[in-house]
């Protein structure tokens, strides 16, 4: 079991496949970076995923990052363990159907990013990012700053302020003082994004 702080790199785009990780707790982002540096973000994992499979199946370099979203606790496993754990015990059909739904989820999370507003995409982000958290409490803390959260979505560091002010005025969220944001009610944050539309 190994600990990795907020914002640390567990997979790297472009590396090769050598391990896989099992997230045990806290939450990650997987991103797609660009040619240009730009970042956009394709999913968020929580406790109990297993990250990096895809590039060990097909032996591939990593097609994206997964940065990991506040602490977590990891459990690293070298491909050839995985490999072999995986057809002895008859887990590719299902490894494979789970890697294709995931799939799936991203092209839904692009075809957002691409055609929602900025409050909307924001909204989407926050909503994936409370529910992989890895905390049940009333508020739950998203470590990430306006701007991250801006080259996340693909919008201006201005447009995620001004989509959150409204937000923040109503008490549906406040800036946690430890970093990043405090979600109080991402119910009520995704309606009024969405009316916003």
């Amino acid at each position: 079991m190994r600990v990795r702080p907020a914002r640390s790199v567990l997979l790297r785009q472009g590396d090769p496949g050598t391990h896989v990780v099992l997230l045990a707790s806290g939450s990650t982002l997987v991103t797609l970076t660009g040619p240009n540096g730009e970042r956009a973000l394709l999913a968020i994992r929580g406790p109990g995923e297993l990250l990096g499979e895809m590039a060990v199946l097909d032996a591939q370099p990593r097609s994206a990052s997964v940065i990991a979203a506040e602490a977590c606790r990891i459990h690293l496993i070298p491909a050839p363990e995985f490999l072999s754990f995986i057809e002895s015990n008859g887990l590719l059909t299902p490894l494979l159907r789970h890697a294709i739904a995931r799939v799936r989820e991203s092209e839904a999370v692009r075809l957002e990013l691409a055609t929602a507003c900025v409050p909307a995409r924001l909204a989407g982000a926050l909503s994936r990012l409370v529910q992989a958290a890895s905390t049940h409490q009333l508020g739950v803390s998203v470590r990430l700053t306006q701007a991250e959260l801006s080259q996340m979505i693909g919008a201006s560091r201005n447009a995620v302020g001004t989509a959150i002010k409204p937000w923040r005025e109503q008490g549906w969220l406040a800036t946690d003082p430890a970093g990043g944001l405090l979600i109080h009610d991402i119910a009520s944050i995704e309606a009024h994004a969405h009316n916003a539309m």
